[in-house]
């Protein structure tokens, strides 16, 4: 069973985003709000942010030609 509350690390690593990105989104409203789930507790639910990455454009730039290579 997944999680229904996720913490900001956790939402930050699951969008590729930083803490402080995510943090900064929700202060401009591009990105979903955290809910109150204790007196001095918040976290996200998984399924807003899932349904906010869902909703991400699709890029038309392709990744970088060294993306994938290992260095030896």
């Amino acid at each position: 069973m997944k999680p229904l509350y996720i913490d900001l690390p956790t939402v930050a690593g699951m969008v590729s985003l930083s803490t402080d990105s995510v943090q900064r989104q929700v202060r401009e409203e591009n990105f979903p709000k955290p809910r109150q789930i204790g007196p001095r507790r918040v976290a996200w639910l998984m399924r807003e942010v899932e349904q906010w990455a869902e909703e991400r454009p699709v890029s038309q730039n392709l990744p970088p030609e060294n993306t994938a290579r290992r260095a030896v």
